[in-house]
């Protein structure tokens, strides 16, 4: 019974550093674009069957995602273990501005994705990515 409770203390607590820790935080989100990003790129590119309800699904679900990873980068959490470039925090307008375009993009997409009409779509999914490969070439270490 020991054993049991000392092992559910160290998981809590393992939990709660993890928690803590804005740059594994921020890592395990953007960790979920990747899924999502892959299986609409695939129908974009008609890898994959378009699917409509589950492709808008998906833009929907990437909109939400696009709000979520901004908070765990506070001042001071680009040393270590981190590709962020410290331009986020130098250039904070240059940066909100490109969380911003991000945003915008993405909500569009889910608009866009509920019309079906995959000639836009391409052409959003597209933009979104072009916000994608902004951020990074302006914030990111290679």
């Amino acid at each position: 019974m020991k054993k049991m409770l000392m092992a559910s203390v160290a998981l809590l607590l393992a939990a709660q550093a993890f928690a803590a820790d804005p740059v594994s935080q921020r890592k395990d989100v953007f960790k979920q674009y990747k899924p999502v990003v892959g299986e609409m790129g695939k129908m974009v590119k008609g890898e994959i069957p378009y699917n409509k309800d589950q492709f808008a699904k998906q833009a929907a679900k990437l909109e939400q995602l696009s709000q979520q990873p901004w908070q765990y980068f506070p001042a001071g959490s680009g040393a270590g273990k981190t590709d962020a470039k410290a331009e986020i925090w130098s250039k904070p307008a240059d940066w909100q501005k490109a969380i911003d375009n991000h945003k915008a993009a993405t909500a569009k997409l889910k608009q866009v994705a509920l019309t079906g009409d995959l000639a836009a779509i391409k052409a959003q999914f597209g933009a979104t990515q072009q916000t994608c490969k902004a951020c990074h070439k302006d914030f990111r270490k290679d």
